[in-house]
């Protein structure tokens, strides 16, 4: 029995970085894949050449970038959750999935995403702060209950003297 994985209806198989870039820049202009992605990248002297030297050299955004090609411009349906954690190039594509026509993408659709994610992100540090003022609330009474313990422990000799 062979143990290799199938990777070959993924539609990044074999597709070089710059063929992918060039393929959605065409279709979608940098203004939309700034407008959907928010990577520098694509609004700071954007080109081609410069796109691929940024992404190879950083794994998220080229990861962003490719998972925007799978479910924008492929069309192709979310993955599964054991897929998920996986990156673009290594997801298996199931053989009855086929890649469709490319999303119809906007800059009003791409602002109703942004407001989304800033209030997501907003959303996550509220609670990341509540979770570390609850997790220093627990330490300053661990604190105080030792210190209540060593007191205990520890009678100065000199106290009445003083």
């Amino acid at each position: 029995m062979n143990n290799e994985i199938d990777y070959t209806n993924n539609p990044l198989h074999g597709l070089s970085l710059k063929n992918l870039l060039i393929e959605i820049v065409d279709h979608y202009g940098f203004d939309i894949l700034f407008a959907y992605l928010n990577i520098n990248c694509f609004k700071t002297n954007p080109s081609i050449a410069s796109s691929v030297k940024f992404l190879k050299k950083t794994t998220w955004a080229r990861e962003k970038v490719e998972a925007f090609y799978l479910y924008q411009y492929k069309s192709l349906p979310k993955v599964s959750s054991d897929q998920f954690s996986l990156p673009p190039r290594d997801r298996v594509i199931p053989d009855d999935q086929t890649p469709g026509e490319p999303a119809e993408l906007s800059m009003q659709d791409a602002e109703q995403v942004r407001v989304k994610r800033v209030t997501k992100a907003a959303a996550y540090k509220q609670d990341r702060a509540a979770d570390k003022r609850d997790n220093n609330r627990y330490a300053k009474h661990e604190a105080l209950d030792s210190a209540d313990s060593a007191t205990e422990e520890y009678e100065d000799p000199w106290a009445k003297w003083r």
